[in-house]
């Protein structure tokens, strides 16, 4: 069992951020909202290989996140990216994975460093 209390709010924070886009519908919607800079949610159900429910369950992971905004028009809702949010994500992973990057690694034998 974890206990991420015993964990900075910073690695909490990384490890949702990594749980929530580790799921591949969830990047292609994320690939797709960035191309076309904004849709509605019915339209990405059509792009992706999956159903209309399990696409608006994807849709609420990446909200709740933050990564994505939805505007109510109609009985439509339009999604599209949340720029700050996601640059604000980013920069923990930079962080993160740079001052690991930057670490002098020393393995006994390449073979292990894989």
């Amino acid at each position: 069992m974890i206990k991420p209390e015993v964990f900075d709010i910073e690695l909490q924070e990384l490890a949702t951020f990594a749980k929530v886009i580790s799921h591949p519908a969830r990047l292609a919607i994320l690939k797709y909202l960035a191309e076309t800079k904004t849709c509605i949610s019915g339209d990405i159900s059509d792009k992706l290989p999956l159903s209309r429910t399990t696409v608006s369950q994807h849709l609420k992971e990446l909200r709740d996140m933050g990564l994505i905004h939805g505007e109510i028009d109609g009985l439509k809702i339009n999604y599209c990216l949340c720029g700050t949010c996601i640059s604000e994500k980013l920069e923990l992973f930079d962080t993160f994975f740079g001052k690991i990057k930057s670490t002098e690694i020393i393995c006994s034998t390449e073979k292990n460093c894989q």
